[in-house]
């Protein structure tokens, strides 16, 4: 029965009479907030007739008559009803098809917050959908969220945060959101911090826009980073994950590093280790890595543990937490006191750690791959994490055609060749010419890492013979000329390895 109201009720918004239109509307806004309501409107064919209420007269006119001033009470009504249905997922992509977007960019320049609520309220709702991001960007609305940014009205400076918070994945989005002023509303916004909606939409859109380093400085002028650093207590879990969100983005920076720190945030942050929301953990971990690179920290961040914490992460079902918690390990290893006694000191923390080289995942594979890099540093660790059988493992992996594994890949072999039996190991599981593969990646670090490896395996004659087997001298040589200096000292180190090796055989066989 309530099915066929609905299309009664959609039947209305056909009529002349504009408040019976109004009605019919502010009705389907209210019962759309159910799923099968809002599945009923778009059946019958509801979305594309909402749609059309939202064609008025420009929002900028003076003196409306008051047959214009009604079209733009029945465009609001409209914009109620497509909030609700912009729920789902379906409905989103029926208001894209209808034209929707190009009406919802002309609502927004409206002076009025009764008309912008549910304006943005469906823009932001719609957000979630690439196709609308895009569009938001290109059809200018940017702009105009940034200036309700500074409305008197929080639902409507909530919206406008939040819209921006899920388009600003987007670089030129973030890039926008500065050139016109909304990283000072954003900022100022803060202030604003009983109100929890709000800041967590404001939080969020701080963390997206941070990702771009021009708006880091931005922030630092605004003393966001302080700021932030309040809210690591004390607040909805949504929030957290916002703030430590943005402050591992602020903190790639080495001087907002030294503020985190002086503002007591190390230790509060540290403390977000043990949470269990996964979305908080892959941030909090990232931004413990950041502080971790100053050595201040790192000093700091091991009187608390961190770094048993972060270990205790890599055992997390989440693979993107495994990634975060070694990704985070690394600045750890490199600025700690006695980073070989402080690895050694975790109870079969080097046996996890090699272990996760079974996982499928490529983002936990290089992640662990540099944390191994790390490890293999000190000569007592990497002889135990080779009678954990890190070089067959690492072996294994030595297929791959992503640039982000082979890179950090070619550097822990080329760590892991300097104990005991190790270069000869890596030859026979047949680890070497799939490496010689990687010179022809299009990526430079990759390039890099890959000959240090080449001329820790060409220490050993046999790995000489694969690798000549396999064409590398003609792909090292071109490297040889290369402006990056250790590029081309391990180059030229292999090359000579394996002419050494020659001339040897050579004068072996002639005498």
């Amino acid at each position: 029965n309530s099915a066929y109201n609905d299309v009664t009720v959609q039947e209305i918004l056909d009529c002349q009479d504009k408040d019976l239109k109004c009605l019919a509307a502010e009705t389907i806004a209210n019962v759309a907030k159910f799923r099968r309501a809002r599945r009923t409107v778009r059946q019958h064919g509801g979305i594309k007739r909402l749609v059309g209420l939202l064609d008025c007269v420009p929002m900028t006119s003076a003196n409306l008559t008051p047959g214009q001033e009604k079209d733009i009470e029945v465009a609001r009504c409209g914009a109620l009803a497509l909030w609700s249905c912009s729920k789902s997922t379906r409905n989103k992509d029926a208001i894209r098809r209808a034209g929707g977007i190009p009406l919802l960019a002309r609502l927004l320049k409206s002076p009025h917050s009764n008309m912008l609520i549910p304006v943005v309220g469906t823009l932001q709702e719609c957000a979630s959908e690439p196709s609308y991001r895009l569009a938001i960007k290109t059809e200018r609305m940017i702009e105009d969220l940034v200036k309700n940014l500074n409305s008197e009205n929080q639902e409507l400076q909530m919206h406008c945060a939040s819209a921006i918070f899920k388009c600003a994945e987007d670089e030129e989005t973030r890039d926008l959101v500065r050139q016109y002023g909304g990283l000072q509303p954003l900022a100022m916004l803060l202030r604003k911090s009983d109100n929890k909606e709000l800041l967590a939409a404001v939080t969020g859109a701080i963390w997206k826009c941070s990702i771009s380093r021009d708006n880091v400085t931005k922030f630092q002028e605004y003393k966001v980073i302080e700021t932030l650093v309040t809210f690591l207590a004390d607040q909805p879990e949504e929030v957290l994950v916002n703030v430590v969100g943005a402050l591992g983005e602020c903190g790639q920076e080495p001087a907002n590093r030294a503020i985190i720190r002086k503002c007591g945030g190390i230790n509060p942050l540290v403390n977000l280790l043990t949470s269990t929301n996964q979305a908080l953990l892959v941030n909090v971990t990232k931004g413990v890595g950041a502080c971790a690179s100053e050595p201040d920290n790192m000093a700091v961040i091991d009187r608390l543990d961190g770094v048993r914490l972060l270990w205790s992460l890599l055992k997390n079902p989440h693979p993107d937490v495994q990634a975060s918690a070694a990704w985070a390990i690394c600045p750890c290893i490199e600025n700690a006191k006695d980073a070989g006694e402080m690895v050694r000191s975790f109870v079969g923390g080097l046996e996890l750690i090699v272990n996760l080289l079974k996982s499928e995942h490529i983002e936990v594979l290089a992640s662990v791959c540099a944390a191994i890099t790390n490890i293999a540093k000190d000569e007592e660790n990497l002889a135990v994490i080779t009678d954990h059988g890190v070089v067959p493992l690492l072996s294994a992996l030595a297929n791959t055609t992503d640039d982000k594994l082979r890179r950090h890949l070619a550097d822990a072999i080329s760590r892991c060749c300097r104990w005991g039996n190790n270069r000869v190991a890596f030859g026979e599981a047949n680890a070497v010419a799939p490496l010689v593969r990687y010179l022809k990646s299009s990526d430079p670090a990759v390039h890099r890492a890959t000959a240090q490896a080449l001329y820790q395996l060409s220490e050993d004659a046999n790995n000489c013979i694969t690798m000549h087997e396999h064409g590398v001298v003609k792909l090292l040589i071109d490297m040889v000329g290369s402006a990056d200096a250790v590029l081309q000292e391990a180059a030229a180190g292999c090359i000579a390895n394996i002419r050494r090796l020659a001339l040897a055989n050579e004068k072996a066989r002639y005498g």
